[in-house]
């Protein structure tokens, strides 16, 4: 089985997505699934150096007091999936172009899922800014890329452009909030549900094959 996952590593909603879906799997252990990663920038106007948590937070809620009731409730949420948010360790909102860049650069190296967590943990538990191209590079080199390599790859535009395209598809697709799973590109499930909602999409997407979604190349 084949699932796509739309996603942006900046999305909290999405970490806590990639934790249901994984015990959802767990709980179909014989199914033989491959996992793709989607690109999609929630936050595709930020700056390419990046903002502060602090300017972020007063443009999209009126400041960090408003804001507050939300990620009580995302840190409550996280918790129970095991993760443990530190928002108050992010001091800079990136723009994810470049992490995105990474992600398809380990998707061709077969270790897409393992630099996706380590992006996901680098700012959500320790506050590091993923939009830093030596940042991204070092946590690239942790999953086996070597540093050179994803930094000419990273200062490039061709993997931008790679980006760009397959996030056109997403968005031409109507798909306008993450997380989003797309399995065998047939049947969808939008946002970071309980892992019971798969269970169904799960057993009949293993015994059809759906034409209906595409959203990779």
């Amino acid at each position: 089985m084949q699932i796509d996952i739309v996603s942006d590593v900046v999305c909290p909603w999405c970490y806590i997505g990639k934790r249901r879906l994984e015990r959802a799997l767990a709980l179909r252990p014989g199914l033989a699934v491959s996992v793709s990663w989607r690109a999609f920038q929630l936050n595709p106007t930020i700056p390419s150096h990046g903002i502060s948590r602090e300017f972020y937070l007063s443009a999209k809620f009126g400041g960090a007091r408003a804001a507050d009731q939300l990620y009580s409730i995302l840190s409550a949420t996280g918790r129970s999936e095991g993760i443990d948010f530190a928002f108050e360790r992010i001091r800079r909102v990136p723009n994810t172009l470049r992490a995105h860049c990474l992600i398809r650069l380990a998707t061709n190296e077969g270790c897409a899922d393992q630099v996706v967590e380590a992006l996901f943990r680098a700012y959500f538990l320790v506050g590091i800014d993923i939009g830093d191209i030596e940042t991204l590079a070092a946590i690239a080199a942790g999953a086996g890329l070597p540093e050179p390599e994803v930094c000419g790859h990273l200062a490039s535009e061709i993997g931008a452009l790679e980006v760009r395209a397959e996030e056109h598809r997403a968005r031409s697709l109507g798909i306008h909030a993450v997380p989003y799973f797309v399995l065998d590109r047939g049947y969808a499930i939008s946002g970071a549900q309980e892992p019971e909602m798969f269970l169904p999409l799960f057993d009949i997407a293993a015994g059809t094959t759906g034409d209906a979604v595409s959203v990779g190349s």
